[in-house]
């Protein structure tokens, strides 16, 4: 299996000071994930340590193309009318791993 590359974008991103923090989070959450398991933010955050927001923003990034395009799933747990959600990944079988893949080196 091919390698992805990893690369973040956006307005306030600044490689000196956040591609080493969101690689990390980005890696931490696909490792976890990577087993279809469903979780919760919360208990996802608990076990990566990364903050809940964070882990919600590099969910977001699995499902992008340059992230590997993978299938994010999202149910409610519980009764609807609380809110709580849980997550599982299922990945692109034709889409490179990142559990060990290198860094942009902009």
């Amino acid at each position: 299996m091919q390698t992805l590359l990893i690369h973040f974008n956006g307005p306030d991103y600044d490689p000196e000071f956040d591609d080493e923090r969101l690689t990390g989070q980005l890696k931490r959450v696909y490792n976890l994930m990577k087993d279809g398991t469903w979780r919760t933010l919360s208990e996802i955050s608990q076990i990566t340590g990364d903050p809940p927001a964070s882990v919600s923003a590099q969910l977001r990034h699995l499902r992008k193309k340059r992230f590997g395009s993978h299938t994010v799933l999202k149910r409610n747990r519980g009764d609807r009318e609380h809110g709580l959600f849980e997550y599982s990944l299922i990945l692109n079988d034709h889409a490179g791993g990142i559990d060990d893949g290198p860094r942009n080196q902009d």
